[in-house]
């Protein structure tokens, strides 16, 4: 059993952000039917290729960022925007512990779907809404993208080479760190209104915004402001409080130091050649570093070319610096350690028994991690939710059909 068994989740959400708070709750052992829109689904449906390959190699429908956010739950095709649909979404909450939604501000209340008319249904509902700006706020009814959130909440501003080196500008990161962040604050205040209604025997409203969560996460990049008054800019794959804390070149390709404190520094300096550097005085301590960046960055870029970056690796490990290659996500992959881990998890799909995603991080001793089942395919379980959760019967499941409120169930 997981720590979560016995909660059951309504996802309404699509996309990422609030997806990835469901998958979160479903490894933890909660029960996630995930609603999506008869026919077409979770709009990452649609976001191929790739999409994942059968035992005969052939691309299936199933798209891979789908798949990403969305294991481990139930999906049900139900129309929101009829009101029998409307109506069956009422019937599913009375007998449900958390709502995860994504929809824009007040969207919801044309529907009666939102937190005030819902609580009434159901008193001990935690409802999650998950935007782009909030519930209040002169934006709040405009739609959030990570993208944007990223440039206005400040990540892109120190995010990317400096201005004045090649390639040098804002840059956005790799993956939508702003909504996988969002996932998982939403996961914390959705986990600490449970915990509060053991007490009070009531849920409440988690009020979860995308811009929010990007400023909260500059963590020490805006306190340098708030303390400071100066602007933080773009260090690369500098640190703007440690140095040496960054990328150097080798003789044959890059590879990363970060010395987080001043016996590291002295014990970097000894395992390369240059014991003299720790000794001089622009350089004793990290304030000292910090002030004389430029000086010591330039000694140790013309050093390090000297050899090749697995030499230099193999002389800094030892004396416990860190320090590595920079490896791509293949290579990551195959890491040793990753492997020790049990992060690469096999969960059987009815079109690929082998089919292999990366698993969740969370590592509890009594009661780990299960995963149930993979992705699912779209309105796969909504014959058996129907059934079970509210006592439809076959008849009226197809009249449902009928009249497109809900979707039809693969075969």
């Amino acid at each position: 059993m997981g720590a979560l068994t016995g909660i059951r989740v309504l996802d309404l959400s699509r996309v990422l952000a609030g997806p990835w708070c469901g998958q979160v709750l479903a490894d933890l052992g909660a029960e996630v039917i995930k609603v999506e829109r008869p026919g077409s689904g979770d709009d990452t449906r649609g976001w191929g290729p790739p999409w994942m390959k059968n035992p005969e190699g052939e691309w299936t429908a199933e798209t891979s960022y789908y798949q990403s956010a969305n294991r481990g739950k139930l999906s049900v095709a139900i129309n929101l925007a009829s009101a029998e649909g409307q109506e069956l979404i009422r019937a599913l909450v009375a007998d449900c512990d958390v709502l995860i939604e994504n929809y824009k501000a007040g969207s919801l209340e044309k529907y009666e779907l939102d937190y005030a008319s819902l609580a009434k249904l159901n008193p001990r509902l935690v409802y999650c809404s998950i935007t782009g700006f909030g519930q209040t706020g002169p934006r709040a009814a405009e739609p959030g993208y990570d993208f944007i959130i990223q440039g206005m909440g400040g990540l892109m501003s120190i995010t990317g080479e400096r201005d004045d080196l090649p390639g040098g500008g804002p840059q956005k990161t790799g993956v939508a760190v702003t909504d996988l962040m969002t996932g998982l604050y939403s996961t914390i205040a959705i986990q600490a209104a449970l915990l509060n209604r053991e007490k009070t025997g009531r849920g409440q409203h988690c009020d979860m915004a995308l811009l929010d969560v990007q400023v909260a996460t500059l963590a020490n990049q805006s306190l340098n402001y708030l303390a400071s008054g100066k602007v933080p800019g773009r260090y690369g794959n500098a640190h703007a409080n440690i140095v040496p804390y960054q990328v150097f070149r080798a003789a044959d390709r890059d590879f990363i130091i970060a010395c987080g404190n001043d016996s590291q520094f002295v014990a970097l300096c000894n395992a390369i050649g240059l014991p003299e550097l720790s000794a001089d005085p622009r350089f004793v301590r990290n304030a000292d570093r910090v002030q004389h960046r430029e000086e010591l960055i330039e000694i140790l870029a013309a050093h390090f070319l000297g050899a090749t970056a697995d030499e230099w690796v193999s002389k800094v490990h030892p004396v416990n610096v860190p320090v590595g290659a920079i490896n791509n996500i293949a290579q990551a992959l195959e890491e040793p350690q990753i492997q020790a881990r049990d992060m690469l998890v096999n969960i059987p799909h009815p079109l690929n028994p082998e089919f292999t995603m990366v698993g969740s991080p969370i590592k509890l001793s009594e009661t780990p991690v299960e995963y149930q089942r993979p992705a699912p395919v779209l309105g796969q379980d909504t014959e058996a939710v129907l059934r079970e959760r509210l006592g439809l019967s076959s008849e009226q499941m197809a009249g449902l059909k009928e009249l497109g409120i809900i979707g039809q169930s693969p075969r």
